[in-house]
This record gives structure tokens, sequence and C-alpha cells, in this order.
């Protein structure tokens, strides 16, 4: 008989059920009266601050700065990309009327229709380069380096807490630049900060690549991309940066005369990473516990649980705790003060134990009665078994908690490394390529698949076939110095290197 967990199903039952039930045990978000869109809770939206705030440092330490930029579109915007308009049109949401009027039956119906439909913002390259457009007239006044946090509106069908939701939150940068090597640079630069923010603080190893041409951001010339691998062996594109070349500076007018004097169009680009992090995250660390929060990211790194079994001990314990919590507060951790949370809640110790278990709390240290007494403090790391704990003088707790919290960041980076790296397999041939991403159970998958290293001859045919036969994707042409040559293994044909195919979210 398997352990009891707190999540059910686990996760080699039901992943994509198990994903859920971890959002909703840690207490993240839930689904909201508006189909497709989520809640995102205190807990949640605290992670996604601590994200959000390690993000801003690195964009602004590259130069950039944050501005914002209307929610609505005008549809003439859009329409002036045309690759730009066709891949976005069927997830827009629009905005035609500018208010309700109510009927004789008393029901609110729309009234005064616009003499232009609004685009709700599913990505801002059209309006922010109307802008850019007046901003720019000589090449003084390039390079523009602007970041938005914002949230945007993409229709979604089948949505799915963090990872597809019909309204979700985000960062998107637009640069404008006086040569194509700057926004090259600015590209291939901003990708740099995405992998490094997944590999330092989330603990996620991410393969860096580029796009095909199908996979690629509607009117971009090249898409740069990090993939992540999750648990269920499927990959995640966890952060874009693309380089947009002249197409949106000539359908938006961003000229500016030359060092020659000439007139020439500005060379852009654009970035994003989204709250599909928090998913990329929760799949990739979490068990079948409950959330696991690498400790740079998390909003607390230590919960501090007192045990007040008797009223008359209560202060005492509560007093204890709080002093506890002000002397770890005195302690750095990555170059910050230890966040510490006091979960002074009049509940039972286990009941709150497990709570902040399925939270995802780097640390928890209990401290009770009789701890009070020995001068011990309980303590249970999260990237160990729940029932694994030690006690630890409470002298010593303050100076160890750093060092604990840099050996979880580097347990679950090694653990989702080696977990990567187990799952990615170099295949020679079509029929072994099939066998990998086909499940013995089609009527109910099991995990199986993951990282597929094979030569492709860069036939968009082959890939779309192969999507269609198994909904396996080339998530990306891995940046190599010495690519490998070699060939295809579905034609026969010759191949400039490896590229990574996986099944996705």
């Amino acid at each position: 008989m398997s352990e009891k967990t707190a999540i059910s199903p686990r996760r080699d039952e039901d992943f994509p059920e198990w994903y859920q039930q971890v959002v909703r045990a840690g207490d993240l978000a839930e689904n909201s009266e508006v189909r497709g869109c989520m809640v995102i809770k205190p807990w949640g939206y605290a992670l996604w601050e601590r994200m959000q705030a390690v993000l801003d440092g690195m964009f602004k330490a590259t130069g950039h700065k944050n501005a914002y930029f209307p929610l609505f579109i005008p549809l003439s915007h859009l329409q002036k990309e045309a690759d730009h308009v066709e891949g976005f049109a069927t997830e827009c949401a629009v905005v035609t009327h500018h208010r309700l009027e109510r009927t004789a039956e008393g029901k609110l119906v729309p009234a005064s229709p616009l003499t232009e439909p609004l685009i709700v913002r599913p990505t801002s390259e059209t309006i922010i380069g109307a802008t850019y457009a007046k901003w720019v007239s000589s090449y003084r006044d390039l390079p523009i380096l602007i970041n938005q946090w914002a949230n945007v509106v993409r229709w979604e069908m089948r949505p799915r807490l963090f990872l597809r939701t019909a309204e979700f939150l985000w960062q998107e940068g637009h640069t404008a630049h006086e040569t194509e090597a700057e926004a090259l640079e600015e590209t291939d630069r901003m990708l740099g900060v995405y992998a490094t923010f997944a590999r330092d603080y989330l603990a996620i190893p991410v393969i860096t690549g580029e796009k095909t041409e199908s996979e690629r951001f509607p009117g971009a010339v090249k898409t740069l991309c990090i993939e992540a691998m999750v648990q269920d062996r499927k990959a995640i594109q966890a952060g874009t940066s693309h380089f947009l070349g002249q197409n949106f500076a000539k359908a938006s007018g961003i000229q500016f005369q030359g060092r020659d004097g000439q007139l020439q169009h500005a060379w852009t680009t654009s970035w994003g990473v989204s709250t599909r992090l928090i998913g990329t995250m929760i799949m990739a660390h979490a068990d079948d516990n409950g959330l696991i929060i690498p400790p740079r990211v998390s909003p607390a790194h230590v919960v501090i649980l007192p045990v007040t079994p008797k009223p008359e001990t209560r202060e005492a314990v509560l007093q204890a705790a709080r002093d506890l919590a002000a002397h770890l507060r005195t302690q750095t951790y990555h170059g910050e003060p230890v966040r510490v949370e006091v979960d002074d809640r009049d509940i039972g110790g286990g009941t709150k134990s497990w709570e902040w278990i399925k939270r995802g709390a780097p640390i928890r240290l209990e401290l009770g009665p009789r701890d009070l007494e020995s001068g011990n403090v309980a303590l249970a790391r999260r990237d160990r078994g729940p029932k694994d704990r030690e006690f630890v003088p409470q002298a010593e707790v303050a100076s160890r908690v750093p060092v604990i919290l840099d050996e979880i960041q580097s347990a679950l980076l090694e653990r989702a490394t080696a977990f990567r790296d187990a799952q990615t397999k170099v295949i020679n041939s079509r029929d072994e390529f099939y066998a990998f991403f086909t499940p013995k159970n089609p009527a109910k998958p099991e995990i199986h698949g993951g990282f597929a290293l094979a030569h492709w001859n860069g036939s968009p045919e082959v890939e779309a076939k192969i999507k269609a036969d198994l909904k396996v994707t080339i998530r990306c042409i891995p940046f190599e110095e010495n690519p490998e040559p070699g060939t295809c293994i579905f034609t026969g044909e010759p191949s400039r290197q490896r590229v990574v195919f996986a099944k996705s979210y």
C-alpha cells in the first residue's frame, strides 16, 4: 500500500488533475465567475510579486525603464501588420460599443457603436509602434528601451490556471534601435536575462534556442526562446525574445534621419514572460504533498509555527515566536533580509504544518512549550519528506537558515537538471522517434516521451506531419557553437544540426 499523500491524485496517476489540486491546495488561485479567467489569491500573487521584483531589477540593470501603454488597440493598428493580425485574429476580444441602455423589459443591452472597434490588448507591438513613431525623428532619439507590466487578453478555449487563461499578467519589453546589429544584440541579451532568471531563481534548467518559422511570433523575423521540461516530460515555453526586423517599424512608420542624413526605418524587438512562469515552477518542482517553492522567489523563506496546546503557555510561545522572527529578519539571504512569517492562528499545529507544506514554504520552524524549556526549535525543509525534521538550538537557528536556504535552492536545480537530462534522448530513426512519443495506453496515456534530440531537414511539411501524427512540435533549434551535421530521420536528407522535439503545454 502506497504512503498517503496530501495531494490526490498523485503525479503518476493523473498529472493534469494533480496540477490543479496543487494549485488549489497551495492557495494560489481559483477560477473566477468569468470563464477562462482566474483569481490570483494572496499567496499566489505574492509569488508573482517576488518574480516581478527580481525581473524588474534585471531589466533596469540592462538599461530599460518602465512605462505604460493603453489596454485598447484600434483595429486599424492591428491591420497594418498582416502576419501579426492573422496570428492573433482568433484570440482577440473586441469592444464594439461604449454604453449600455435598458430595454422596456429592463434588460441592459449594448448601445452607441464605436466608429472603430477596439481590440483588448493581446500584445502591444502595434500600439507601442504608433507611439514610438511620434517619439523618433533622429538617430539621436535611439535606442528606446522600455518595458511595461500589464495584463493581456487572448481568448482561450481550454483554460488551465496559470498556464492558459483568457486574461493573464505579464511584462512586455519593446525596444527600437538604430541598427540591425543593435537590435539583434538586444534580442540575445534579453533571452539571456530570462535564462538566468529561470536557472538562478526558479531553479529550472532551460534550453535556449530559436523557434522554427511555423512557431515564430506573428510578424517577427526571428523568435528566440527558453524551453523547460516539467515532471510529465512535456515542454513549456517559459520566455520569448523576438527580433522584429523593420517589419513593425514600417507598418507603424517609425522612421528617423540617420547619420548619413537619409531617412530610414528603426529596427525593433519585443520580449516577454508571464504568470505562466508560476505554472512552470509548480510543474517542475511540486510533489505529491503540494507546492515546493525555490527560496529565492518564495514570499516567505521561513514560516514559524507556534504550537500552543494550553492557554496558560500560549502567550509565552507566541512571544518567543515573535522574538525568533525578529532575530531571523536581521539575517540576509542572497542579498536580502530573510523573509519570515509567523502563523499565530489558533488552530491545531498539525493542520498548520500541512497547510504550509502544501504552500511550499522552504523552511518550517515549530516552537512549543517543550521547545522553550529545551531551548531547541524543530526545523523542517520542504525539499525533504514531511516527517523529516531536526531539532536545532534556538541560538543557532538564525545562522543556519541562510545556509539551508542555499542548500534547498541548489538541490532543486540539481534535481530538475538530473530529471531533464534523464528524460532527454538522442534519437536516430523515425521508428524510434514514433515509439518514444506514443503512449502504451492511448485511452489513458501514461507519462511518456521527453525531449528528443533528432536531425530534421528544415521542412515545414515534415514538421506539420509530426504535429498532426503525434502532437509533437519542434521546441527550438538549440544554440550550439559546433552543431553536429547529420541526416534527417524522416526524409534521409542532410540536416545541419539536431533540434529539440517534445509534446508541450
